[in-house]
């Protein structure tokens, strides 16, 4: 009997490390697709999991409903599963993409309802609402799985795949407070959508360390941007002008540029703090 294949042979036949291997063979993501191809190849070469060539039977179909490619967050995911669509796929999925608005609308929750219908699972990220999870209710009730994205749904029964919110508006409250130092000051927070879970946790955590460490940091007002880049720049132009002594902005959604530019029009960008979780390649 000859001797076992070892995820090291597949290594050094793919010419890349084990640790490699590890993520490809486990699903684990972050690797090359050139990569990855070799990996799987090698792998199936050598026979260290038979298991990869077992696929099933029919492609499973996926729907997933985000906003448009106008949302930097957004246009990110819609590359990614468009390379996950054109790679190597041992599940067999194939991903169907509907770009939303993020306000919800009788016709977009019968929209959801169809696709649950229609396709094997959903993956959703859209505001709560109690109309919204009825319809998800009866799609995970045929045994479908529905997995909430980047921001939760209050549905038992989902999936979350995404961030801790409430610690990463935690992780901004403190820098807020660190950057204004002592002497503090007041804040403008900018949401998205009052019904995006995920934002609201932001702007709870932000709240709260404010409130236990850095009480000279006092939020003024709260606006909603609708995850729109054009309204976020809008409200912290006539907040800024509204409310001259404005120290710190705190922008949980969408519109950091719109946010910056208009602080540069307004002479402001050298004495105001603007914090943001939009991961471009501005920032």
């Amino acid at each position: 009997m000859g001797r076992k294949v070892t995820a090291r042979d597949v290594a050094g036949a793919a010419g890349v490390s084990a640790s490699t291997v590890d993520r490809v063979l486990n699903h684990r993501g972050g690797v090359d697709s050139a990569k990855e191809a070799r990996v799987l190849a090698a792998a199936r070469r050598l026979g260290l999991d038979r298991a990869l060539d077992l696929r099933p039977a029919r492609t499973l179909r996926v729907a997933v409903f985000i906003q448009g490619p106008q949302n930097p967050f957004h246009a990110a995911l819609k590359r990614a599963i468009d390379a996950w669509n054109r790679g190597p796929d041992p599940w067999n999925l194939q991903m169907r993409v509907f770009h939303v608005p993020p306000s919800l609308t009788p016709a977009l929750i019968e929209k959801v309802a169809e696709a649950g219908r229609s396709h094997d699972a959903i993956v959703i990220c859209l505001p709560h609402d109690d109309r919204l999870v009825g319809a998800l209710q009866t799609i995970l009730r045929d045994g479908k799985p529905v997995v909430a994205l980047a921001t939760d749904l209050c549905c038992p029964g989902i999936l979350y795949v995404g961030p801790d919110n409430r610690q990463a508006g935690r992780v901004a409250g403190d820098m807020m407070g660190r950057l204004l130092g002592a002497s503090g000051g007041n804040l403008l927070v900018i949401a998205g959508h009052s019904g995006m879970v995920g934002h609201a946790q932001r702007i709870e955590g932000f709240a709260q360390v404010l409130a236990e460490r850095h009480p000279a940091c006092r939020i003024m007002r709260v606006a909603e941007s609708l995850d729109r880049a054009d309204l976020a720049g809008e409200i912290a132009w006539h907040a800024l002008r509204e409310e001259p002594l404005i120290r710190g902005i705190y922008n949980a959604a969408v519109g950091a540029m719109s946010v910056a530019e208009a602080l540069q029009r307004l002479n402001r960008a050298g004495d105001v703090v603007l914090i943001t979780h939009e991961l471009t390649p501005d920032r």
